[in-house]
């Protein structure tokens, strides 16, 4: 009985380690990429009348305009979460923005590289010293305090 629950309980600790959540609910699943002419698109397809993506510098510029409406954004990649790829920065003229994948609904490959583009919806994010911790935890640069962040149902990168 003894050697069960022993075997029982590290199979359990096993479990836990591998499952990777952020404190988000479910860990990210294994990515799947649907391939066209524009790229490989993760998560939900981009909406086709979602007009033409915004450059995060012009975002960047005015965020009020662009906060909580879902719309599609647009910049380059220059970092992934390496742990799942569960979130990704991108840039464009010196501007930053934090994107995550919805729900932990999907990730990207963690060596993706280039142009992408995002469909979410924009916030101006206040993160905590525990949020800040685990992002430097799982990428390489600095996390500032306040950042622009994308819940994206769907990303899409060019040219892959």
């Amino acid at each position: 009985m003894r050697l069960i629950a022993t075997v029982a309980f590290f199979g359990l600790v096993a479990m836990a380690a591998s499952a990777h959540d952020h404190g988000h609910g479910q860990p990210a699943k294994a990515e799947a990429a649907v391939v066209d002419s524009a790229g490989r698109t993760y998560g939900q397809a981009l909406p086709a009348d979602a007009g033409s993506a915004a450059p995060l510098a012009q975002v960047a510029a005015r965020p009020q305009d662009f906060a909580g409406k879902a719309r599609a954004f647009r910049g380059r990649i220059t970092e992934i979460c390496q742990k799942q790829g569960c979130w990704m920065v991108l840039e464009d003229d010196g501007q930053f923005a934090r994107v995550f994948m919805k729900d932990h609904g999907f990730s990207v490959p963690k060596d993706a590289s280039g142009a992408a583009e995002v469909y979410g919806i924009l916030t101006v994010k206040t993160l905590s010293a525990e949020e800040i911790a685990h992002l430097q935890s799982e990428g390489r640069s600095a996390v500032k305090p306040t950042e622009l962040t994308i819940e994206a149902t769907g990303v899409r990168l060019s040219g892959s």
